[in-house]
């Protein structure tokens, strides 16, 4: 290989001009097919393999914008969507956040909060929140959740984000199947809307880190939890904490009658 196009470079060479690129040049790419040294064609499988990877993400990004695309076309805007985090945990409050995301601004990787890992969703909140037109959280704590139950405190913490906005937006995507009482603007309750619309897996991050960050910091006031791992959530170790210590006030001691944790401390 000349180095115009390619021919005399190393396959190191070759490599770093691929991979330096949004574009993979079409004529090298072409030429490594036909480079009779070992591993030329497996440059080329990894590139083409990576250039698959990056169409199958700009569809999945697109797809997820559709619902904030058609309603915005329609004249329903500006859309925002609003979900929760902690309605399953047997300690601490239930997060919602709301989110607007700017037009025609996508973010790479947006996803559901639950297909991320931990430093991935911190991350993308920081992204979420530098990026968005606007951005609300709301809280529903464990009184709330014990005098309401969980569903009606969810909703509640999302009517908060949503007032958190400052505003009232066109129209609300709301993640589940109910809409959020008493709002005062037109709502679609959306299944698993965290995984098919881009503002709502939006507010699905920044309410999970939120929310996780909320626990480390009142794991601070009952360190013996251990809130700062487990988040509130069932695990062995919280068991076992319950257990041994009895529930502090951040328990939701109406779920814990549904387990088998005795109330009291063991002596």
């Amino acid at each position: 290989m000349t180095s115009r196009g390619g021919r005399g470079l190393s396959l190191r060479q070759i490599r770093e001009r691929l991979f330096s690129t949004a574009v993979p040049d079409a004529e090298l790419l072409e030429m490594l097919g036909r480079d009779a040294r070992a591993g030329a064609r497996e440059l080329q499988r990894q590139v083409l393999r990576r250039i698959a990877q990056e169409r199958a993400e700009a569809e999945r990004l697109h797809s997820l914008y559709g619902y904030e695309r058609a309603l915005e076309a329609a004249g329903c805007g500006p859309v925002a969507g609003t979900d929760e985090a902690g309605r399953g945990p047997l300690a601490g409050p239930v997060v919602a956040a709301a989110v607007v995301l700017s037009r025609g601004a996508a973010i790479p990787e947006l996803k559901d909060s639950k297909q991320l890992t931990g430093p991935a969703r911190s991350r993308l909140a920081d992204e979420i929140r530098a990026r968005c037109h606007a951005w609300g959280i709301g809280v529903a704590d464990v009184g709330e959740i014990a005098r309401l139950n969980i569903l009606r405190a969810s909703l509640l913490a999302m009517r908060r984000a949503l007032d958190g906005l400052g505003f009232i937006p066109g129209w609300v995507l709301v993640d589940g199947s109910f809409t959020v009482p008493l709002f005062p603007g037109p709502q679609t309750a959306l299944v698993k809307g965290d995984r098919v619309s881009a503002s709502v897996a939006a507010a699905s991050i920044l309410a999970k880190v939120y929310r996780d960050e909320l626990m480390e910091r009142l794991h601070r006031l009952y360190p013996e939890y251990g809130f700062d791992r487990h988040k509130g959530y069932p695990t062995p170790e919280h068991y076992q904490a319950l257990e041994r210590y009895g529930p502090c006030p951040l328990h939701r001691v109406s779920f814990l009658h549904k387990t088998q944790i005795s109330l009291n401390p063991t002596p």
